[in-house]
């Protein structure tokens, strides 16, 4: 009798914040790929992520979690106790008025931003940490508007500093983690048309998401923090 052929299950990424925009595109670029997704949003609505989960039966796992919310987080971490993951990847992210300065930002908007654009995503980060393969990859949405050094043209100043902010976090991160053999990323997917990106974007979705995807799993197996465009070029610090 022929052997029965064992196929390996597909590989699973942990994506956060999937409802829309560059993460609901991530998710459909994965299920291209042939991985599974799960999936988090905010809220109990209806997104664009509960389509692709009716498109893909069985491979569209979708959670509920506000990134702001520690609570939220634990619970999302209880969960999901047991599971393991090849990629987890944290896209969740606000902007805010592009024109405003530092000067001008009120503090609540202010600790909006940065608590949101900086200080959650590492939350998540290491509460999640032990869920992900002890060869896989932890990534988060970045922006090359967080490279200090590229920065001359001003503007977009409190987002810019979330994301630098973001970016120094993670770098402690990966340096506290040196010894471990996964791989890091923080990822800048150029300025694209979406929602958050808004309509003068340089790139469409299908411009930057697809390149992005490759980069992702490009950097897979490789251990160590790079930060990178979405053509995988190394964005200056």
């Amino acid at each position: 009798m022929p052997q029965a052929v064992l196929h390996a299950p597909a590989p699973t990424i942990l994506l956060i914040g999937a409802s829309r925009g560059l993460g609901h595109a991530m998710a459909a670029e994965f299920l291209k790929k042939g991985w599974n997704v799960v999936g988090t949003v905010r809220g109990g609505n209806r997104t664009l992520l509960h389509d692709l989960a009716d498109a893909h039966e069985g491979r569209v796992e979708i959670e509920s979690l506000d990134i702001c919310e520690p609570d939220q987080i634990a619970a999302l971490r209880a969960r999901l106790s047991g599971r393991e993951f090849d990629i987890s990847f944290v896209n969740a992210g606000v902007t805010n008025n592009p024109a405003e300065t530092i000067a001008e930002v009120t503090t609540d908007e202010f600790m909006r931003v940065m608590v949101t654009n900086a200080l959650s995503p590492l939350r998540v980060i290491e509460s999640l940490q032990d869920l992900v393969s002890p060869t896989g990859l932890i990534g988060v949405m970045s922006s090359g508007q967080g490279s200090v050094s590229n920065n001359e043209t001003g503007m977009r100043e409190v987002y810019r500093g979330s994301k630098a902010a973001l970016n120094m976090f993670m770098r402690s991160y990966a340096a506290r983690h040196a010894a471990e053999r996964r791989a890091m990323v923080l990822m800048a997917p150029g300025w694209v048309r979406t929602d958050m990106g808004g309509p003068d974007g340089r790139l469409s979705i299908e411009e930057s998401v697809p390149n992005l995807v490759n980069v992702l799993l490009a950097k897979q197996g490789k251990p160590g923090l790079e930060y990178l465009d979405y053509l995988g070029k190394t964005v200056p610090w």
